[in-house]
């Protein structure tokens, strides 16, 4: 099995099979089955929300590549005035500035820093990719799911549901058909801002906010609720699972970058992760919790031991965005697009890549095969068990 991988790591350095998870579950007799907010997935690998996904030509690079799902940039909502509360949020991106930085215990890592926040555009271009996206969603591609903004008020204040309205309903309109899938953006720049100072007040947002996403939709929607690092400690971070999982949420993605308070930046790395996995090892296991939603990771995925690291903590799917721009010196394959470089390097690496890490997992019996296959969500239904 080492040498056949070995040979398969070596051959598709120059491009993929056209489907990869195919081949795996043909090859090594593995399932790379993954899920997103109840949507089943050919695999787990997915690309956050962000500055790589805010075009058609990066979603038909990314489909060409093999991608199981894309998060489209963050758009902000607005009313039918186009009068938009969180407007602030929608800053125009500078220049992605990929760069190393060292974890607190020395571990060299990679960050991708910039100052923009969302879709800087209007709400119409936006739908326009909504539609693109769909398109590309009903030919085979990847899933492709809007990301939005919505109005977050103070503790005192009254919801603007007319924006939640208004734009929820263009979403809908530019999908067509149910389900619409939406992902709420608590973005990590909101960790930073005094909006985020008040505990009663964030957990106000996860309890009210995706009920009144699925009150705005005219069609069946729903919600992935991509939370942030708040600036508080991990028991916090526990608060707003079960919030978010208490109002209905479809999908909870655990969790968005930290926040250099300092610089005034998000970033991520290995302080990123090491917190993300601490803080789900302790959480509520989806399945073995009634009603608890399911889980994506995201946050320093650089191997694919990493993505199982985040599935032995219960996720069921992976959010990357720094792994998909890193120096093409850093991949191991020779051609391609970065998505397919970081593709095959995650999941044909001899060494740390999923495939090599679900064999193992195998071989120690944390895992057994079912009608002689291996299922990557079988990793997940053995979240947190001794050992």
């Amino acid at each position: 099995m080492r040498a056949k991988l070995e040979h398969d790591f070596e051959r598709f350095k120059r491009a993929l099979p056209p489907d990869f998870a195919a081949h795996v579950r043909a090859a090594y007799r593995i399932d790379l089955t993954g899920r997103y907010a109840g949507e089943p997935l050919p695999h787990p690998i997915g690309k956050g929300s962000g500055q790589l996904s805010l075009n058609a030509g990066q979603l038909e690079e990314d489909a060409a590549a093999g991608l199981a799902f894309v998060v489209l940039k963050t758009v902000i909502a607005e009313d039918d005035a186009g009068v938009r509360a969180m407007a602030a949020w929608a800053i125009h991106e500078t220049r992605m500035r990929v760069e190393r930085r060292a974890a607190a215990d020395g571990r060299p890592g990679w960050t991708v820093t910039w100052k923009g926040r969302g879709w800087d555009r209007t709400l119409d271009e936006y739908v326009a990719l909504v539609r693109a996206g769909r398109d590309l969603t009903r030919a085979g591609g990847p899933l492709v799911v809007p990301s939005v903004k919505y109005h977050l008020p103070r503790l005192d204040e009254p919801f603007r549901d007319a924006e939640y309205r208004h734009t929820t309903t263009r979403l809908a309109q530019a999908w067509g058909t149910p389900p619409l899938i939406v992902e709420k953006d608590f973005s990590p720049t909101l960790a930073g801002d005094a909006l985020a100072d008040d505990r009663a007040q964030i957990l106000r947002w996860l309890r009210e906010v995706p009920g009144r996403i699925r009150a705005a939709a005219p069609l069946s929607v729903r919600v992935a609720v991509k939370l942030m690092n708040a600036r508080f400690d991990d028991g916090f971070q526990l608060d707003m699972m079960r919030a978010a999982a208490g109002s209905g949420a479809d999908a909870l993605v655990c969790f968005n970058r930290l926040f250099d308070a300092e610089r005034g930046v998000a970033y991520g790395g290995w302080d990123l992760s090491e917190r993300n996995l601490r803080v789900l090892e302790t959480s509520p296991t989806p399945g073995a919790s009634p009603g608890f939603p399911g889980l994506t990771g995201t946050g320093n995925i650089c191997s694919g031991r990493m993505i199982l690291d985040y599935a032995r903590r219960g996720c069921e799917s992976l959010e990357l965005h720094t792994f998909f721009q890193l120096p093409l010196s850093q991949y191991p394959a020779t051609h391609g697009s970065r998505t397919a470089r970081a593709l095959h390097a995650l999941v044909f690496a001899p060494d740390d890549g999923l495939i090599a890490g679900m064999l193992e997992l195998e071989a120690r019996g944390e895992i057994d095969r079912r009608d002689g296959e291996l299922h990557f969500l079988d990793v997940r239904a053995h979240a947190h068990r001794p050992g």
